[in-house]
């Protein structure tokens, strides 16, 4: 089986992993590492745990249900390792969200902000490499309303529209009259004398 395993890791085979994480509403974490196998079996397929290489790409992490217009800060992030080792952070600020349709349909979910940090393995270390997801719950709740504006917002908005197109231009004919004016008059002294 490590003949096998160590052939994967020469030909540049990876770890696909996908699921879903049902956790309590606290503070925690989630890794990935090959910390729960057996160390004397992880030193005999990497030797040392500068050859454990966590290069990954997120193709898509959240924290709840999708709504119009989220941003997930992780998704297509691709962190790929060349030649060294280390232990990846990412620090997750969960905030509860809820989403009201215009239809007062709530969608209780969670948008998040991330901070990164990379830790390099060097030689002498006694660490495994890993990638960690540790989270925290903000206490307050954000909430985003669906709206339509009504007909007398867009009303007032052409309206304001329309008034500032012809204030401008009448500015503009102004300041134009002003300089054709200023032109005709230095032609008309200079033709004089």
């Amino acid at each position: 089986m490590i003949k096998k395993v160590k052939q994967a890791l020469a030909d540049g085979e990876g770890c696909r992993v996908y699921g879903i994480l049902d956790v309590q509403r606290v503070a925690g974490n989630f890794h990935l590492s090959v910390h729960g196998m057996n160390i004397f079996v992880a030193q005999m397929i990497f030797e040392k745990s500068t050859h454990v290489n966590v290069s990954h790409i997120i193709h898509d992490l959240s924290f709840g249900p999708k709504y119009p217009g989220i941003h997930n800060p992780l998704d297509g992030t691709s962190r790929i390792l060349r030649g060294s080792s280390g232990t990846f952070k990412y620090y997750i600020k969960v905030v509860p969200t809820e989403y009201r349709y215009i239809s007062k349909e709530v969608s209780p979910t969670n948008q998040f902000s991330v901070t990164e940090y990379f830790s390099p393995i060097h030689d002498f270390e006694r660490t495994w490499p890993a990638v960690y997801f540790l989270y925290d719950l903000s206490p307050i709740t954000v909430t985003i309303r669906e709206e339509r504006r009504s007909f007398l917002h867009f009303i007032t908005r052409l309206c304001a529209v329309l008034g500032g197109t012809f204030a401008l231009t009448g500015m503009l004919d102004g300041w134009m009259y002003k300089i054709l004016e200023s032109f005709t008059k230095k032609n008309s002294r200079t033709i004089v004398r």
